[in-house]
């Protein structure tokens, strides 16, 4: 994947997980009832957060991992027709691991 967008510091770039079509009963679940996902897959990381003293604490999440967030954190950008999600670090919720 060729995303050409750099996040600044303890920011990070999110693309949005597909939720499934079908609830556990085998029902289709419309557009107008879906939620927005709260899982995605990180696509890029700033360089870390400036700490008070000067230093920079390097990000606890890299390229790759699916995290989970809040559901109305972030901004949401389009870049060549894909949706994206920057947010903060902070806003990361947990990151899944398999």
């Amino acid at each position: 994947m060729s995303l050409h967008i750099r996040p600044l510091h303890d920011r990070i770039v999110v693309k949005r997980l597909e939720e499934d079509q079908t609830s556990s009963g085998g029902i289709v679940i419309p557009d107008t009832a879906k939620e927005k996902p709260i899982k995605g897959e990180v696509i890029a990381v700033g360089t870390g957060k400036p700490l008070d003293n000067g230093e920079i604490r390097k990000l606890a999440v890299n390229t790759g991992e699916t995290v989970l967030f809040g559901k109305y954190s972030g901004t949401e950008v389009k870049i060549d027709g894909v949706d994206y999600l920057v947010l903060r670090e902070d806003d990361v919720i947990a990151v899944l691991e398999s």
